[in-house]
């Protein structure tokens, strides 16, 4: 299983570099064997044209020590094992630098939704948290992100299901999946939504939200119960 997962966290990277969504080394792509309590990422700093999965460190979901790898992990391995913890249905997790998404989050703005585009991936706003504390930032930093945005879902009540990704203030998006491409694609939707709401702002600076009906209409038929898009893959 963990030979499979590394390859399929390698694979991920990689897709973030197909997709447009970094730039030299920035953003890494975690996934999870939670049975074993295993989390697989990105080594820190290795460019994307050398990374192959024999590369990608096993860390403990419990402490975060280097179980399998002669690279040290990620530098925001403790961000990604908070949301693990805390997300107990996620998959994958991304962070990336995305030009659009990161604008908004250092404009310290939620992206709004605007339109059935938003809604067919986010039941709600794309949560943005606060800024951090000169504390949280000088200890322990990493883990402190994660603990953010854990604790902006949970005072928010937002279920991380129907809010697949989430802006760090001055800082950049995270995004998550039920397996570690799950969470890239989840990354570049995020990506081109950031995108559609800056161009959106930029013809009609307020453009108001998209209607309460058209918004359940669009985020239930692809993620509700009686959803309808799409193919029963479980199916004949």
């Amino acid at each position: 299983m963990i030979e499979t997962l590394k390859k399929q966290v390698c694979d991920a990277n990689l897709k973030l570099v197909a997709e447009g969504l970094v730039v030299q080394t920035f953003g890494n792509v975690s996934g999870i064997d939670r049975e074993a309590g295993m989390v697989v990422i990105k080594p820190s700093g290795v460019t994307y044209d050398q990374m192959r999965p024999k590369q990608m460190v096993v860390v403990s979901l419990e402490d975060g020590s280097v179980v399998e790898g002669d690279l040290r992990p990620s530098s925001d391995t403790a961000t990604h094992l908070e949301l693990y913890r805390a997300f107990d249905k996620i998959g994958g997790v991304v962070h990336t630098h995305s030009a659009f998404a990161t604008a908004w989050a250092q404009a310290h703005k939620a992206i709004a939704p605007f339109g059935t585009t938003h809604a067919d991936y986010f039941y709600g706003p794309v949560p943005c948290t606060r800024a951090m504390t000169p504390e949280e930032i000088n200890y322990q930093y990493e883990a402190n992100t994660g603990k953010v945005i854990v604790e902006h879902f949970t005072t928010k009540n937002l279920d991380p299901k129907c809010f697949p990704g989430v802006l760090v203030a001055s800082h950049g998006p995270l995004a998550w999946g039920d397996t570690p491409e799950a969470a890239v694609d989840c990354a570049v939707i995020l990506e081109y939504i950031a995108r559609l709401a800056a161009e959106t702002v930029k013809i009609n600076p307020y453009p108001g939200r998209i209607s309460d009906e058209l918004m359940n209409r669009h985020f239930l038929r692809k993620h509700g119960a009686e959803r309808y898009y799409g193919q029963d893959t479980a199916g004949g």
